[in-house]
C-alpha cells in the first residue's frame, strides 16, 4: 500500500489500491485543495517530488506541457503506484468541518433571472443542520448514484438555511426539473460540505474576487463573511455576465460598497447590445485593465471553465503567485454534458 508524504507539514497517509491521492487524503482527514473532482479545473494541482502516479480514470487534461515539465499532478485523478512525496498547500481551515448527508426541504423558490432560480433549503425536522465554510458547495444526490454540485450562496445560519442559485441548463434534466416542477415543500437529499474555495483570513493583502455567471454564489458567501468580520482589507469584486439582466443581485452587490469602505463592485457585461450602461467586455480583461500588477493581491475566482482557464494563465502573467490564487470551476457532470450534446444534436433526452 503506497504512502503519501506532504513536504510542508510532514503529514503521511496510506493510499488503498486504485484510490486517488485526494480520496485517500479525505479518508485520512487531510484537507487538500480541490474543486471539480474530474481532472479538468486544475485546482488540486500539486508537485510530485518523489515517486510515481498513474491516471487510470481520467487523463489530467488540466495539466499543460509546462505543468508536466514541473512534475505537476492532479490529486483528484492521480493514483500512486509507489510511495510519493508531494509539495501541496493544505487547507487547514476545513479540517474540522464534517461532511455528511441529510434531507432538506425547499422553503422558498424564486426567479433571480430568467434562467436562474433561487432556492432556500432547510433541514427537515429531526435532521441536524449542515455546517460549512463560506464558498463551499454541496452535492444534490439523485437516483442511480448521480450527483449535481451547487455552490452555497450564504454562510452558515443558526436555522440551517442554505441558499442556492440554480441556472437552468438546456438539456439538463435536473435543472429543468428544478425550474419547472420543484415546489416549496419539496425535499432533496444532499451531501456536503465540499470544496476548498474558502476565505483565507491569515493575510492582510488586498483582495480581488471575480465571478462569472452563477459563480457569483460562492463569491457572495465569501464577501459577506469578510463584511461580517469587518475586515479593513481592500476588496475589489468583479462580476461578469452576458447581459445586464444576468447580474441578478446587482443592488445587493452595490449595497456592499456602503457597508465596507474598502469594497468596490464592478459589473462587466460581454454583450454590448445588452449592457444597459454597464461596463462592456470580458470580466478577466476588466480586472487586468484595473490591476495590471497583481503581485501584491490575494485572488478568488469562481465561474465557467473558459473564464477560469483564461484568468489562471493571465493573472499569473500579471505577477500573481499561484499560491494566492483560489478558484472554483463550474463543470458539467459527465452525464449532463452528454444530455446537452444530444439535445443540441436534435436527439431526445432520457
Amino acid at each position: 500500500m503506497p504512502n503519501v508524504t506532504l513536504k510542508t507539514s510532514g503529514r503521511q497517509f496510506p493510499v488503498a489500491a486504485g484510490e486517488t491521492v485526494l480520496e485517500a487524503a479525505q479518508r485520512a482527514g487531510v484537507a487538500l485543495p480541490y474543486s471539480c473532482r474530474a481532472g479538468v479545473c486544475g485546482s488540486c494541482k500539486a508537485i510530485l517530488l518523489e515517486g510515481r502516479c498513474a491516471y487510470p480514470r481520467n487523463p489530467p487534461v488540466a495539466l499543460d506541457a509546462g505543468a508536466r515539465a514541473q512534475h505537476a499532478v492532479l490529486l483528484c485523478q492521480a493514483v500512486p503506484v509507489s510511495d510519493v512525496l508531494l509539495e501541496v498547500r493544505e487547507v487547514t481551515s476545513v479540517h474540522d468541518v464534517t461532511r455528511r448527508q441529510l434531507e432538506v426541504q425547499v422553503i422558498e423558490k424564486w426567479h433571480l433571472a430568467p434562467e436562474v432560480i433561487g432556492l432556500r433549503l432547510q433541514p427537515v425536522p429531526g435532521q441536524l443542520r449542515l455546517n460549512w465554510l463560506p464558498g463551499q458547495y454541496l452535492d444534490v444526490l439523485l437516483e442511480g448514484g448521480k450527483r449535481r454540485p451547487f455552490s452555497i450562496a450564504n454562510g452558515p445560519q443558526a436555522d440551517g438555511m442554505i441558499e442556492l442559485h440554480v441556472r437552468h441548463v438546456a438539456g439538463g434534466g435536473f435543472t429543468s426539473w428544478v425550474s419547472d416542477s420543484l415546489r416549496v415543500g419539496g425535499r432533496l437529499r444532499i451531501e456536503g460540505p465540499l470544496g476548498t474555495f474558502v476565505p483565507r483570513e491569515d493575510s492582510e493583502r488586498p483582495m480581488v474576487l471575480m465571478a462569472g455567471g452563477t459563480g457569483f454564489a460562492p463569491v457572495k458567501a465569501i464577501v459577506e463573511h469578510f463584511i461580517e468580520l469587518g475586515t479593513q482589507r481592500s476588496m475589489q469584486v468583479y462580476w461578469g455576465a452576458r447581459s445586464a439582466g444576468d447580474i441578478y443581485l446587482r443592488e445587493l452587490a452595490e449595497h456592499w460598497e456602503g457597508e465596507l469602505p474598502g469594497l468596490q463592485f464592478h459589473a462587466v457585461v460581454s454583450d454590448p447590445k445588452q449592457a444597459e450602461g454597464l461596463r462592456c467586455g470580458l470580466v478577466h480583461e476588466a480586472v487586468l485593465e484595473d490591476h495590471p500588477d497583481l503581485s501584491g493581491h490575494d485572488f478568488y475566482m469562481s465561474g465557467p471553465p473558459a473564464m477560469i482557464d483564461a484568468g489562471h494563465r493571465l493573472f499569473l502573467q500579471a505577477g500573481l503567485p499561484e499560491s494566492r490564487l483560489y478558484y472554483d470551476s463550474f463543470e458539467y457532470a459527465p452525464d449532463v454534458l452528454a444530455q446537452i450534446l444530444a439535445s443540441r444534436a436534435g436527439l431526445s433526452e432520457r
